[in-house]
């Protein structure tokens, strides 16, 4: 069973993320090659940190710091135009760029123990066309160590209900414990989840209207007769600040037998939650809200209560810092690998810095990146880039 504690901190230094991005394949024609792909990754990454959100601004920085760039890259015909970085980006396939990716953040987490991972959807508002809608990105995030593990894109013509057990396949989950909205919680994902070794705590809607019924029926029942005949275990918080007054009562009782053989295709069903919160703002009326999940482990409930409100962690120390930081939602790039493959670069640029000690917020670490090729150089050693500097 997972168990919740203290971050872990992240071991970014000699894990240079060059190495791990040598193998890829050039989508260009030999005869074409006027960069190399690693010079063109790596202007792209410096430039992504210092605030560039399109091709056109990638080049800008290029060019602004070839004298700094030439320290550590080839560059034997200068600085790449914005039509080459989008070309290479669009043509590079997502899978290999992730792959990539993903053997860095292993190599990184290497004996490290994944404790809660979570699992959600975005969409990039901006990256629409008139023939596709825009691009809905699945990630995954360590709560842990606040740490982007992979994305997964989801088909135009499918949902997250496809896309997220492709992701789960990328992922070493064993002893982690999985948490899932509502989209997730489908027999052959919990399946999957139990095989891997983890196990998992997922929202219950009305996508699955007979199992969201007997889970509010059995609570509603347990509120009304204390509970009776039930191991149930209870936990209440409150919060105050800023004008704003909520508090949270967390209840989790073991699947009763009955509950448990009508239910069995969620493999290794143990226990259903509830949280029903009560948010006061201001003068304003209060408002109220109950959900419903269910787990295969049988956690304490106070573990409940911080699975629950650690995994909208990716909604705010990712998904939030997309949009706020990185103004994820405003980027305009339509092509579907392009875009897949930049917001990519936003997530390795986020590990980047919120790796860097500095206790600035992300958007002061980004402008001081630009303005000071010192501190964009200290991001960068922190993973081993300029180690030949």
């Amino acid at each position: 069973m997972a168990h919740l504690s203290q971050p872990a901190s992240l071991p970014i230094t000699d894990y240079s993320i060059c190495k791990f991005f040598a193998l890829l394949r050039d989508p260009r024609r030999t005869r074409r090659r006027l960069h190399h792909l690693q010079d063109i990754i790596v202007i792209a990454l410096c430039a992504v940190i210092a605030g560039a959100q399109d091709w056109q601004q990638i080049a800008t920085f290029g060019r602004k710091r070839v004298d700094w760039l030439r320290g550590f890259l080839a560059l034997p015909n200068g600085v790449p135009s914005h039509d080459t970085f989008e070309r290479v980006f669009c043509r590079l396939r997502p899978g290999a760029f992730q792959a990539s990716f993903r053997q860095w953040v292993q190599a990184i987490t290497a004996g490290l123990q994944l404790r809660h991972v979570a699992i959600d959807g975005k969409t990039l508002r901006g990256s629409g066309t008139a023939q596709l809608g825009p691009l809905h990105l699945v990630s995954a995030w360590a709560t842990e160590l606040n740490l982007s593990l992979g994305q997964v894109a989801v088909d135009s013509k499918s949902n997250e209900i496809t896309a997220i057990p492709e992701l789960l396949r990328l992922l070493e989950l064993k002893g982690a414990l999985v948490t899932i909205d509502a989209m997730g919680c489908q027999k052959a994902i919990a399946e999957q989840i139990i095989a891997a070794g983890a196990d998992y705590v997922l929202a219950v809607k009305d996508n699955q209207p007979t199992l969201h019924a007997d889970v509010q029926q059995l609570f509603q029942a347990g509120l009304e007769n204390d509970f009776a005949d039930l191991e149930h275990r209870y936990h209440q918080t409150s919060e105050k600040g800023h004008g704003r007054v909520e508090s949270r009562h967390y209840h989790v009782v073991k699947v009763p037998k009955e509950l448990a053989d009508k239910h069995a295709e969620f493999k290794g069903l143990k226990t259903f939650g509830m949280v029903f919160s009560e948010r006061q703002v201001g003068e304003e009326a209060a408002t109220a809200e109950t959900r419903y999940y269910i787990s295969s482990t049988d956690l304490k409930v106070r573990a409940f209560a911080q699975a629950v409100r650690k995994h909208w962690g990716i909604e705010n120390n990712l998904h939030w810092q997309l949009d706020v930081t990185f103004g994820e939602d405003g980027n305009r790039v339509k092509d579907r690998q392009g875009a897949a493959n930049l917001a990519l670069l936003r997530k390795l640029t986020l590990v980047l810095l919120k790796a860097h000690p500095s206790k600035d917020s992300l958007a002061c670490k980004r402008l001081s990146a630009a303005l000071d090729p010192a501190f964009l150089e200290e991001i960068l050693k922190a993973d081993g880039i300029l180690a030949k500097m």
